[in-house]
């Protein structure tokens, strides 16, 4: 199975990332993680990012916030696909963020995901990785089914509750 490469601006966003490592953890996907900032190292983001194919990535994560031009710097430099995480800052609760992940210009397509993002994400990731995975595919199945039971069960105790 190919890996999942999550790179994130700064060691703050790591609380966010936790839970992508956690989704990707139960679902059985590798993965590695790296700080590389657009601005601080962007030799080191955009060598990283030029060499993921054949390092063996499938898909790759990018988490910022404030400026978040991480995922577009990423995407830049390869064709794997590239899902944004914009992350929360105090200046503008995210906002700034998320319009900098998704306002990419035609041609470098970044997915994103909502502010602070980090399981769905993850959950995005190995979407794309289970187009070519039949048992990463049968677990995602199997997640929503989980998902659908979960949500029925509560539907239940609230019509039992409320329902005369």
């Amino acid at each position: 199975m190919k890996k999942v490469g999550i790179i994130m601006g700064s060691a703050s966003d790591l609380p966010i990332l936790k839970k992508a490592f956690e989704q990707l953890d139960a679902l059985g996907v590798p993965y590695e993680a790296h700080v590389y900032s657009a601005h601080r190292t962007p030799e080191e983001a955009g060598t990283f990012a030029a060499s993921a194919k054949a390092n063996g990535f499938g898909v790759l994560i990018a988490a910022a916030g404030m400026a978040a031009h991480l995922a577009g710097a990423i995407a830049a430099r390869t064709t794997l696909p590239v899902i944004g995480i914009p992350c929360k800052s105090a200046a503008l609760d995210g906002m700034d963020a998320l319009l900098s992940t998704v306002m990419m210009p035609s041609g470098i397509p970044v997915a994103t995901v909502a502010i602070d993002g980090a399981k769905n994400a993850a959950l995005l990731a190995a979407e794309i990785l289970a187009l070519s995975d039949k048992e990463l595919d049968a677990k995602l199945v199997a997640l929503r089914e989980e998902g659908a039971k979960a949500a029925l069960e509560k539907d239940k105790e609230i019509a039992e509750t409320f329902n005369k």
